[in-house]
């Protein structure tokens, strides 16, 4: 099999990538792979720059669905006490203090199926609330109507981050209370809105180099390509499935998640490609490689919903070692 022979317009964006070809792509050499994404990565964004980005867990615990990495649904007992929705307000200082530390994006994520349309008034103040801070906004709520999708575009949501998480192929292993179609229509009605979308997945859950092929085509298939793009490394939660199976058989190992997030670059071009969940036990030299395959937004703060991120002052003096500035500073 082999790979698409990059042409000098090669890093242009396509939506008709086959299975084949991606998978090619994660075939190829490790330095001819990581070298293709850095140029693809150097036509559409300047390669020294990262942003920032910070996640809030505006409703934590307490979720109806099933998915298997999650200490937030209710059918694992992880002993995460369920929390309801934050008051705006509260949420809004926390939007100012991760400004104030540097973020230039805050993502508010609550562990929900779907929204209720009686939280849609709370949602959307903390929403133009935070979009008032001069941050980039984004929230992640499950499954949306296209009546809330709408609403909150009105409050002035930048982007919905929906993930697929893994590929179609290996989905019913993760989940079972939500389909891949309802995956995407919530992306269909966001788009409709006029969102831009955040949606990438989760690596290192028992599933296979084809099956990780499978979630970057199904991205880079769609009829536009998310503009935000999430790659994460499943971090394992006792109490759940999928992590008390990584737990016994192994974490995916590092050079396999960069040729990863370099077919996602690859394939998805002008996606912000985001070094999100995980990254609190990957080494200094595995995020260098991810950045130089082309992974340009990371999360700061020391949480990311449930779970642990690295320190702050660990990412300044990271970023600062390898001469990596904010986006737009």
């Amino acid at each position: 099999m082999n790979a698409p022979v990059l042409s000098r317009d090669a890093a242009a964006p396509r939506h008709d990538w086959t299975l084949q070809e991606v998978e090619a792509l994660f075939d190829l050499p490790f330095n001819e792979l990581v070298f293709r994404a850095a140029q693809t990565h150097r036509r559409w964004f300047d390669p020294s720059e990262v942003q920032l980005s910070q996640l809030l867990s505006v409703k934590t615990g307490g979720c109806a669905e099933d998915c298997g990495y999650c200490s937030q649904s209710a059918h694992f007992d992880t002993g995460l006490a369920a929390s309801k929705l934050m008051p705006a307000q509260t949420v809004i200082a926390e939007a100012a203090r991760a400004k104030a530390g540097g973020a230039q994006r805050f993502c508010m994520g609550a562990a929900w199926r779907e929204p209720k349309d009686r939280d849609l008034p709370k949602l959307c103040e903390m929403i133009a609330g935070v979009r008032a801070l001069g941050l980039e906004t984004c929230a992640t709520l499950g499954m949306l109507s296209a009546d809330q999708a709408r609403a909150l575009k009105d409050a002035g949501l930048d982007y919905y981050n929906h993930n697929l998480d893994t590929g179609p192929d290996y989905y019913a292993d993760v989940v079972t209370t939500r389909t891949y179609a309802d995956r995407m229509d919530t992306l269909a009605a966001v788009r409709e809105a006029g969102m831009s979308v955040c949606c990438g997945g989760i690596l290192g859950m028992g599933e296979s180099r084809r099956d990780r092929a499978g979630l970057l085509h199904a991205l880079a298939t769609l009829p536009e390509h998310p503009e935000s793009l999430p790659v994460n490394a499943l971090v394992p939660i006792e109490g759940t499935p999928l992590g008390d199976k990584v737990a016994a058989e192994g974490e995916i190992d590092g050079l396999e998640f960069v040729r990863a997030v370099a077919v996602a670059r690859i394939v998805c071009p002008k996606a912000l490609v985001r070094l999100s969940a995980g990254r609190e036990t990957m080494s200094r030299e595995l995020q260098a490689l991810c950045f130089l395959a082309g992974a340009n937004s990371i999360f700061v703060g020391d949480r990311l919903l449930t779970t642990s991120n690295p320190e702050v002052d660990a990412d300044r003096r990271l970023l600062a070692d390898l001469g990596l500035k904010p986006m737009g500073a």
